[in-house]
């Protein structure tokens, strides 16, 4: 009888919200062995390590195993070495192999300083895994392609990598096969979050990121009869939230039909909730296409516009001066105009970006429509980036710290035998010295804090349509508010300076509060939060309505008194039990909506009466208020008295 091999394997990763991840990528490699393995039975697999767990409790889990197999990525790298080394300790003959994009191209010091590890994976997984278990009990991986070692010589061997698959029919679907259906049955409590994967490639070469040099740049495709089915068994298994792991969704003609067969399933039986993806760079109308299917399914909580920089000296440097900015900003002017939200994307700290160039940015953006929300990212450098090369690094002075990952909104929840995971976070380049990326963080914040969760909007929009003063030069007066004229303005900012110098010094990203709802908010969101549970918003208007009267002498006073006015009345606060009608001497919410939503009409003047409904958002918590508007409302800035539904949404993810 033929002796079995029990095979471990590994793949972390973070929950959210309460839902974790069906672990896939493991699951690829083992439906891999079943079908291509020359026996397939001498194989056992234990069940996958797939969230965070205390490493003792992973190490027993794992114990049995003849081999165990990590795949590991920037949220998982640390607790996996940790891991992997309680259980060569423990059991020193078993073996140790490492795969996933978080192992170095450059492999001789990764593997040198973990000698835990007996083999490392370069490239894609499947086949060298196939061949290194084909290989075993003798080991003798030699001609295995995308294989590191160091020999029992002391000598460090590199193979080279191995072609990718030529035909992705020969990766069995780890859904169709059932290969988390013992995983699914074990754990009867959990909600499971699905990894799809459609296609594999990028064709783009963005130094920040390692997709493209991961995969080529070549794109494969799955089949389409394959890909109906796997979203027909998200909707039958009652997954709430898909993440779509294609680099590019849009690109391929066909992704039109994807994203209409989801949305019929939603509409049918009520799953999946909702299809995360990344949208593709230059297909215009594809992207809009499939972006307007999933939103009028109420798949997508709003259209991600990852634009990063407009800096076109910016995007040579980081090699993305091939995909179009008018792109872009087209996309935005078509989904504002069929009233569907987006969100823009900028990364602060990239290669040649200046405090000037990011701020002129900032304004272009909101000019030209965005009024909903910009996410301001921190750059981090990715083991196998361009940007993580050396060289790369000299030439442009990327100045890196040691930042614990924590997620937006996340809880970070430390046991007594947990490892922290951490990013190389940028915190200043040549051309943004340190006191440059503090007060781009800051104007960030300030930004975020005043337009986009709608504090200030309404007169900030009013101030620059009659009277020409440009977004850049009110956040930047907000931003110079004297501490004697304006003091909780000067608070406000000063708060947000000190968040970006505690993330310079190794800091988390987020502010942690444990008073409210126990999570780490981002900096604008907390002081929104802290305005209101202390009874501050009624002072914090009577100061910005100040500071903006002094930036122009010919601001119309009547309509910008009316602005701020509805302003304060719209904006969602706890506690509060009655409706209320104001009188404006000017239409300027039918001005301000007109202008949000990319039309043009002059401004009326009133007297006009606005009754607003306040009761029927009643939030008698203050951490139900903090939870349904400041968290859930962020993709859609829903933190205005509207009709507006507003649904749960997951914790941000890395």
């Amino acid at each position: 009888m033929e002796e079995t091999f029990t095979v471990g394997l590994v793949q972390i990763n973070n929950s959210f919200s309460g839902q974790s991840y069906l672990p896939y990528s493991v699951a690829c490699l083992e439906g891999y062995v079943r079908r291509h393995a020359a026996a397939p039975s001498r194989y056992r697999f234990l069940l996958p390590v797939y969230k965070r767990v205390p490493v003792h409790q992973a190490v027993s889990q794992l114990m049995d195993a003849d081999l165990v197999a990590f795949s590991t990525y920037v949220w998982n790298g640390r607790i996996s070495l940790e891991i992997a080394r309680r259980l060569k300790a423990a059991k020193p003959g078993i073996i140790i192999v490492f795969g996933g994009p978080h192992v170095p191209d450059a492999t001789e010091a990764f593997l040198r300083s973990h000698p835990f590890i007996d083999v490392a994976v370069n490239g894609e997984g499947e086949q060298a895994f196939l061949n290194l278990l084909e290989a075993m009990p003798k080991g003798e991986w030699g001609g295995i392609p995308g294989l590191s070692r160091i020999d029992a010589q002391g000598r460090f061997i590199q193979n080279p990598k191995g072609s990718r698959l030529r035909d992705l029919a020969d990766l069995p679907s780890p859904f169709l096969e059932d290969l988390f259906t013992p995983l699914m049955q074990a754990n009867p409590d959990e909600s499971w979050i699905g990894l799809w994967e459609t296609n594999r490639g990028c064709p783009f070469q963005c130094t920040y990121c390692d997709w493209g040099s991961a995969t080529a740049a070549k794109l494969g495709k799955f089949e389409m009869d394959r890909l109906l089915a796997e979203a027909e068994w998200f909707s039958r298994h009652r997954i709430e939230f898909i993440f779509c792991c294609d680099a590019n969704f849009g690109i391929l003609p066909r992704d039109i039909d994807l994203a209409e067969c989801v949305a019929k399933l939603k509409r049918e039986t009520g799953f999946p909730k909702a299809l995360s993806v990344q949208n593709t760079k230059n297909a215009t109308e594809r992207a809009y296409a499939t972006q307007k299917i999933l939103s009028d399914a109420g798949l997508s909580k709003g259209v991600a516009l990852s634009m990063q920089t407009l800096d076109t000296g910016v995007l040579k440097a980081i090699k993305r001066d091939n995909i179009s900015l008018d792109t872009y900003l087209e996309l935005q002017r078509r989904f504002t105009r069929d009233r569907v939200e987006t969100f823009s994307d900028l990364i602060l700290g990239l290669p040649g970006e200046t405090y000037e160039s990011f701020i002129a940015g900032i304004d272009t953006l909101i000019t030209t429509g965005q009024h909903n929300r910009i996410q301001f990212n921190n750059l981090s450098i990715l083991p196998n980036a361009e940007m993580a090369v050396p060289v790369y690094m000299a030439e442009h002075g990327l100045v890196t710290i040691d930042s614990e990952i924590i997620n937006i909104h996340g809880s970070r929840i430390t046991g007594k035998d947990d490892v922290a995971e951490v990013q190389q976070l940028v915190i200043a380049t040549a051309s943004l010295p340190r006191d440059d990326w503090r007060r781009v963080r800051a104007v960030s914040s300030m930004t975020a804090f005043l337009h986009f969760n709608k504090l200030f909007q309404i007169p900030l929009i009013l101030a620059h349509e009659l009277s020409g003063l440009p977004y850049r030069t009110m956040i930047e007066a907000f931003m110079g508010a004297e501490a004697e004229r304006y003091p909780l303005l000067a608070e406000i900012r000063d708060f947000f300076l000190e968040e970006a110098a505690t993330i310079q010094q190794g800091g988390p990203e987020y502010h942690y509060s444990e008073e409210w709802l126990g999570i780490h908010w981002p900096a604008d969101e907390y002081m929104f939060i802290k305005l209101a549970a202390e009874n501050q918003l009624d002072r914090f208007y009577d100061e910005a309505r100040r500071l903006l009267f002094t930036l122009a002498d010919d601001l119309p006073a009547g309509p910008l008194e009316d602005g701020v006015r509805l302003n304060r009345a719209l904006i969602k606060q706890p506690f509060v039990t009655d409706d209320i009608t104001i009188t404006l001497g000017h239409d300027v919410r039918s001005f301000w909506n007109a202008v949000r939503q990319g039309d043009s009409e002059p401004l009326r003047q009133g007297p006009v009466t606005v009754a607003i409904d306040r009761s029927s958002s009643y939030y008698g918590d203050l951490q139900d208020w903090c939870r349904e508007v400041v968290w859930w409302g962020n993709k859609k800035g829903a933190y205005l008295y509207t009709n507006q539904v507003v649904e749960k949404q997951l914790a941000g993810h890395f």
